[in-house]
């Protein structure tokens, strides 16, 4: 069937490019119209759903807005000349549209008792408050004009809050990204200039590669008006999306190459390339977006947006190499093989005399390779994981800066603060009886080991008792105080109350999680509920929501994986073993993040602070690493496989299919750790970890795994890899899916 489709699209080769040349213009027209990302969120967990109960309600400035701190070296913050110059800064802001609110310590309507939290303790500097609406609040695109509306003048000036964090995070990204993409194709070029022996069969891969990443990307920006896509998916896609379609061009080009050089004329060559790589790269893709479609048990986060950007580039990854990859060898013709490779035979000889080397003592290689393997995975079960902040940011961006500026100079706000929200329906001060219930609430948090104090509408008045702040805060709220008014503002819905645990405990410290869980150990407060969040509840709901829904998502992945192993081969035994040894592979790069990123060896030479691991990395990269390991195991199990058909000898066709597909793999893989590494120069963590953890995963998988275990395993196994059940086997044998030409 595939000889069939690659022959039809050489006959209609010139409708096929004209057609792939469109579609290339309205990618093109899709990605200058943007889209819409966000910076990941996990959706209905307890943290996030308090979050939004404050936005929604309270609209506070730390959650959707930002802080200037401003300062002068020699004026102070009682000097009219440091008030005006800090008026005049940010007087701009006031007239956006996108703003809110702006509060400095010196405006009028600023509490007395609020202005001096505004300043810092050596009175050279002071912050001031920018809330947003939500639309600026959600467009991290609206910040750089935000930003360009102050006017510091003689005052020094640092920025920070969610708003600057989004911004830089996005901008990053873009960054990493443009990077990545220039140092990798200079040096995968040159790579596929080794292996072709030509400028013209060299850059079609990389045009392929380039293709499918567009119009993957372009997809992906039109879907993010109806669904919500993290500004993560664009990395992912083109992370996956460059490799697996230069793996996949490079899979069809060198068959080609191979039927030209046996004397076939270019259609039928087209056509039994198409019908051999082509299939193989069919089932590969199908592996691979099985694979990155794990991603997407995970509805409500970021994590789904990844797979289904992953899976948008793959498939179309595919249906280039399929469609207008043929269609132009049609129209090159032969000038894509000027010359036979002269020492192509002697490559051969040198894999097939190390397959046969292995199998000669497949227990002496495979024992120490295994014990190597399990070793490097095992610094993974020491893994820690925390959600990123802003020091995932390079420390030169303004949101770092920032918050280290806040650090420094006004250290009670950046103190961990743990939100309490207690939910009620109406009114929480309705009656004295949920005042009452706030009120021991109140003093059970403060009661909490490591936490110092709270703050909220329970905290402003020590003179008061339990019966007075009852009295209080029941009574008509236009005889409250300034201060209980004010406070009331911040922390007082129209259904929820909110309290803050201020602790010195880092966030991602045991303590702070201990304070949490036991927070959260009674929920009820009278007929409310209560709700926790801050960065500490996200760490804690981000751990348990993967943990709930990982195993679904990897019984998908290895499930389908070894149904579409046994459609490609008609074998049992194979596709689990498939499994098993990609899960060696995956295993041992989990390890190597721990090592390097958590642990921090080579923190020097790649320039990160080490730290836990963000909670989604190893779900990420299992997904997309999974499937990826699948190009090199179809490839090579589709070679032995012609061999064992054609003669029936397990050790020849292992030997064989190694000799015809190892320097194919060696050099797949060496593009695709090419492409990977590129992400280790990432001024992100994130990026970089992923880079770096991807490029061993697939580097183990193409050396150790694929050159000595997979060898090792199939001489030990004999005949028993081709088996499957007698009526399963005939069933597949007179199925459309044994392929052939």
């Amino acid at each position: 069937m595939l000889e069939r489709w690659g022959r039809w699209i050489y006959q209609h080769r010139v409708a096929t490019l004209a057609l792939s040349a469109v579609v290339l213009l309205l990618s093109a027209l899709l990605l200058a119209r943007g889209g819409t990302l966000s910076t990941g969120t996990i959706r209905g967990v307890e943290a996030d759903t308090a979050a939004r109960l404050i936005d929604d309600e309270l609209h506070p400035p730390d959650v959707t807005g930002f802080t200037v701190v401003l300062g002068h070296a020699s004026l102070t913050t009682d000097d009219p000349a440091f008030q005006q110059a800090v008026r005049d800064a940010v007087a701009p802001l006031r007239a956006s549209p996108d703003v809110r609110s702006v509060r400095t310590p010196f405006d009028p309507d600023t509490p007395l008792f609020l202005a001096p939290t505004l300043q810092s303790i050596d009175q050279h500097r002071c912050v001031v408050q920018v809330g947003l609406t939500p639309a600026a609040a959600a467009d991290t695109r609206r910040f750089a004009h935000l930003r360009a509306l102050l006017r510091p003048g003689r005052l020094e000036m640092a920025l920070a809050g969610p708003a600057v964090f989004r911004a830089n995070l996005d901008e990053t990204l873009e960054h990493d990204l443009v990077r990545a993409e220039v140092l990798s194709m200079p040096v995968t070029l040159a790579v596929l200039l080794t292996v072709f022996g030509s400028l013209l069969a060299a850059l079609l891969p990389v045009g392929i590669g380039a293709l499918a990443v567009v119009g993957g990307i372009a997809v992906v920006l039109l879907l993010s008006g109806r669904v919500e896509v993290a500004q993560y998916a664009i990395n992912v896609a083109s992370l996956v999306g460059t490799g697996v379609a230069i793996d996949y061009s490079l899979f069809v080009v060198n068959r080609y190459r191979e039927e030209l050089d046996a004397g076939h004329d270019v259609e039928t060559a087209i056509g039994r390339a198409t019908a051999t790589a082509g299939r193989a790269v069919a089932f590969s893709g199908l592996a691979v977006t099985v694979g990155l479609s794990g991603l997407l048990f995970f509805r409500g986060s970021y994590l789904a947006s990844l797979g289904l950007g992953g899976t948008i580039v793959v498939a179309l990854s595919v249906v280039y190499a399929l469609t207008f990859l043929p269609a132009l060898l049609g129209v090159l013709g032969a000038r894509v093989n000027p010359r036979r490779a002269a020492n192509r035979g002697d490559r051969d000889r040198l894999w097939r005399s190390l397959a046969h080397g292995v199998m000669k003592h497949p227990v002496l290689v495979l024992v120490p390779t295994l014990a190597l393997l399990v070793a490097a995975g095992r610094p993974f079960l020491d893994l820690q994981i925390s959600i990123p902040d802003v020091t995932m940011l390079p420390a030169h961006t303004e949101a770092h800066r920032g918050q280290a500026a806040l650090a420094q100079h006004f250290p009670e706000r950046a103190a961990t603060r743990i939100a309490v929200v207690a939910r009620f329906d109406g009114d929480p001060m309705a009656s004295p009886a949920r005042v009452a219930a706030l009120y021991d609430l109140s003093r059970r948090i403060a009661a909490v080991p490591d936490v110092d104090h709270v703050e909220g509408l329970f905290d402003m008045n020590p003179m008061l008792d339990r019966d007075g702040h009852i009295a209080s805060l029941t009574a008509p709220r236009d005889t409250w105080g300034e201060a209980e008014q004010t406070v009331a503002r911040e922390t007082l819905g129209r259904h929820i109350v909110v309290l803050s645990a201020v602790t010195e405990q880092r966030p991602t410290s045991d303590a702070a999680r201990a304070i949490v869980r036991a927070l959260r150990a009674n929920p009820r407060v009278a007929d409310g509920r209560i709700l926790v969040t801050g960065q500490t509840a996200m760490d804690l709901d981000t751990a348990r929501y993967l943990r709930e829904r990982a195993p679904a998502a990897l019984a998908w992945v290895v499930g389908m994986t070894v149904l579409i192993l046994f459609a490609l081969l008609g074998s049992v035994v194979l596709p689990l073993k498939a499994v098993l040894m990609n899960t060696l592979s995956i295993t041992a790069s989990f390890g190597a993040l721990v090592w390097i990123f958590q642990r921090g060896h080579l923190a020097g030479l790649l320039r990160f602070n080490p730290g836990p691991i963000e909670p989604s990395l190893p779900i990420v990269m299992f997904c997309a690493v999974f499937g990826l390991s699948m190009d090199y195991e179809v490839l090579l199990l589709t070679r032995m496989h012609e061999e064992f058909e054609r003669t029936g000898d397990n050790e020849h066709a292992v030997a064989e299919g190694i000799a015809r597909s190892a320097r194919l793999i060696t050099s797949a893989a060496a593009i695709m750790v090419v492409v990977f590494a590129a992400f280790a120069t990432a001024q992100l963590v994130l990026l970089k970890a992923i880079g770096v953890g991807m490029a061993i995963a697939v580097a183990l998988d193409a050396t150790l795994v694929r050159v000595l275990v997979v060898p090792a395993t199939m001489r030990l196994f004999g005949a028993l890899n081709w088996w499957a059940p007698a009526g399963i086997a005939r069933w597949w044998r007179t199925s459309p899916l044994r392929g052939g030409h």
